[in-house]
C-alpha cells in the first residue's frame, strides 16, 4: 500500500482525495490549531508532527518513516497577489525551500526514491527574486537557481536536473467540476528511472491512432430544425430557423418574434403577467426558453459574483478580477465567498417562498425575495462542496462546543486555504497509473 507524509497539511485535502486509491498518511505537519482539530477528529491515528521544519533531522534519525510520496502546500500568502508578496524574504515564503529539504531528507534514507508533490498560487511563477527558480533548483538539484527561458515562468514546464525530473502545470478547479475559478500550480517531481513527472500533469493532444483532424474548419446549419429541435407548435417551423443560424430551443409561446435572443435584452423579454406566460411585445427578440421562474412568468433569476477580497481594499493592494461580473464565481479564499444580490435584476440565493403582493402559490403576481444591494456569505456547508469535501467535514467540536455548535470563521479560513479535493484526486490516479508502469 501506497503511504505518503503531508506537510502544511490543513484539513488535509490529500487524505480525503486518495482514499479510494487505497493510500493513507503516515504522518500529517500542521500547526495551526483549528485544523490540526480536524485532523485529530478525522485521522486520530494518523500523528501530528507540527513544525515541518524540524522534519529533516528526524527522517534523517530514522525517528519518521519516509514515505512513498511526500505532498505539501506551503503557505501561498508570500506569493499571493492579495499579500505584500514578499516572496523569500517571508518567513512563510522560505517554507517552499524547507519542503525541498524535506524532499532531499526523504530520498537519502530510501532505496527507491518518492514522488514529490508541491501546490501553490499561480503568483509564485513571477515573483521577483524567482521564488520558482530557487524551488525547481531545490528539487531538481541545481547548485544554483533556475532561470526562465523568458521574461517570466511558464504556465507550464519540466526541467531535468542532477538530482529529479520536475514538472509543473497550472490547473483550475472549475474544469474539475467545481463550481469556482480557482487556479494552482502543482509540481510533480521524482528521482526514479522509471517515473516520468510529465507523463502525471501533462495530457496527449490525441491517442494513437487517431484519425487526423481536418486542415480547414468547417461550419454548417442543421437544416432539419424538425427533428432536431421538434418546435411545439409544427405549423410555425419556418420562423424558428434562418439562413445562417438555427436555434437551439423551440419557444413554446411567443408573438411576432423571429430573430435570436441576445444577452442584453434577455431579461427585458419576460416581463409578462403570472398566469399568462407568454411574451407581447418583443419585437426583435426571440425567446430561447420557457417561462418556468416564479410563478409562471416574472423575474429570471440572474447570478453574480463578487470578489470578496476587493471590497475596502486599495487598488495596489491587488485583489481578484474587477470586483463583480456575471455567471461565474470567484475563487474561494480563506475568509469566504460573497455573492450580490439585488431588487432590480437578480434573484436571492432561497427559493421564492416569500412574496409580496397580493398573489398566492396557486395564483397573482409576487416577486423573488431580494435586498438592495445585500451581501450574502456562502455558508460553510457550500464552501466545503465548492473545494470537494463531504458535507459537515469541518463541522466539528471545537473549544468546548459541540459540532453543531462550531463557529463559521475557523471553518471558512480551514477551506480557503485548503485544496480543491477532485485537482488532486486527478493528479492522484495519474501518479498511480505512472508507478504500474
Amino acid at each position: 500500500m501506497i503511504k505518503f507524509g503531508s506537510v502544511c497539511s490543513g484539513i488535509e485535502a490529500a487524505s480525503v482525495a486518495w482514499h479510494k486509491l487505497g493510500w493513507s498518511a503516515s504522518w500529517l505537519a500542521e500547526i495551526e490549531p483549528f485544523p490540526s482539530a480536524v485532523l485529530a477528529h478525522h485521522y486520530p491515528d494518523v500523528p501530528n508532527l507540527g513544525d515541518m521544519t524540524q522534519l529533516p533531522e528526524k527522517i534523517l534519525s530514522g525517528e519518521i518513516e519516509a514515505p512513498d510520496i511526500f505532498c505539501g502546500g506551503t503557505p501561498c500568502q508570500a506569493f499571493s497577489i492579495a499579500g505584500n508578496r514578499n516572496s523569500l524574504d517571508d518567513a512563510r515564503g522560505n517554507l517552499s525551500l524547507t519542503f525541498c529539504e524535506i524532499a532531499n531528507a526523504i530520498d537519502s534514507v530510501r532505496t527507491t526514491p518518492a514522488i514529490i508533490f508541491w501546490e501553490n498560487v499561480p503568483g509564485v511563477l513571477n515573483t521577483k527574486d524567482n521564488a520558482f527558480g530557487c524551488f525547481l533548483a531545490g528539487l531538481a538539484g541545481e547548485d544554483g537557481e533556475l532561470k526562465p527561458s523568458g521574461k517570466k515562468w511558464t504556465n507550464a514546464g519540466m526541467v531535468l536536473g542532477p538530482k529529479r525530473a520536475v514538472a509543473w502545470r497550472v490547473l483550475d478547479a472549475q474544469y474539475f467540476g467545481l463550481a469556482q475559478r480557482r487556479k494552482r500550480v502543482f509540481v510533480v517531481a521524482s528521482a526514479s528511472d522509471g517515473f516520468n513527472p510529465a507523463e502525471v500533469l501533462f495530457e496527449r493532444e490525441g491517442v494513437r491512432r487517431d484519425t487526423a483532424p481536418s486542415r480547414h474548419s468547417r461550419e454548417t446549419v442543421a437544416t432539419d430544425v424538425e427533428e432536431s429541435v421538434r418546435a411545439y407548435n409544427k405549423q410555425r417551423i419556418g420562423e424558428y430557423s434562418t439562413e445562417d443560424v438555427a436555434s437551439t430551443c423551440a419557444a413554446r409561446d411567443y408573438k411576432d418574434a423571429t430573430d435570436l435572443v441576445t444577452y442584453e435584452n434577455f431579461k427585458s423579454v419576460y416581463e409578462m403577467h403570472a398566469q399568462d406566460a407568454r411574451v407581447q411585445n418583443v419585437g426583435d427578440v426571440l425567446p430561447t426558453m420557457s417561462a418556468t421562474y416564479g410563478s409562471g412568468g416574472g423575474n429570471i433569476p440572474v447570478t453574480y459574483g463578487i470578489a470578496e477580497n476587493i471590497i475596502n481594499r486599495q487598488d495596489h493592494n491587488g485583489g481578484n478580477g474587477i470586483g463583480s461580473q456575471e455567471e461565474l464565481q470567484y475563487t474561494l479564499n480563506a475568509t469566504g465567498v460573497h455573492g450580490i444580490c439585488t431588487m432590480s435584476d437578480v434573484a436571492g440565493p432561497l427559493d421564492a417562498s416569500y412574496y409580496k403582493g397580493q398573489g398566492s402559490r396557486q395564483g397573482g403576481e409576487r416577486e423573488f425575495v431580494g435586498y438592495e444591494m445585500a451581501v450574502r456569505r456562502l455558508t460553510p456547508t457550500e464552501c466545503e462542496r465548492l473545494q470537494g469535501f463531504p458535507d459537515g467535514y469541518t463541522q466539528i467540536p471545537w473549544r468546548n462546543k459541540s459540532a453543531e455548535d462550531c463557529p463559521d470563521g475557523p471553518r471558512y479560513k480551514a477551506l480557503g486555504n485548503s485544496w480543491a479535493v477532485p485537482v488532486v484526486a486527478w493528479i492522484g490516479e495519474r501518479i498511480a497509473k505512472e508507478l504500474l508502469k
